[in-house]
């Protein structure tokens, strides 16, 4: 048995060899392809003017209170189901 796994190491090392070439390999080629992408200098917007026009037209600030439609919803007495109903349904057809 000790033959064997003496017999068997070069080709284990072998292997091993291979195995980090294609790492290696995988590495170079993937770093290679983002890189690229990452010294890009962006182009211009797409759309709209250029944000660092001073004298670009721009959108007035609105406000809108975030409370103005408020209403309590605390709870209160039970009313009659059959008054409800009324007020929520369709209008009879005359």
């Amino acid at each position: 048995m000790l033959l064997k796994l003496r017999a068997d190491r070069p080709a284990f090392r072998r292997t091993q060899r291979f195995s980090k070439r294609i790492a290696t390999s995988a590495t170079i080629l993937a770093l290679a392809t983002i890189l690229p992408a990452c010294s890009m200098v962006p182009s211009l917007p797409m759309t709209g003017p250029d944000p660092s026009d001073p004298g670009a037209p721009v959108a007035r600030a609105g406000y809108a209170s975030t409370i103005g439609s408020y209403q309590s919803l605390r709870p209160v007495a039970p009313s009659s189901w059959i008054e409800q109903n009324r007020r929520v349904a369709p209008a009879p057809k005359q």
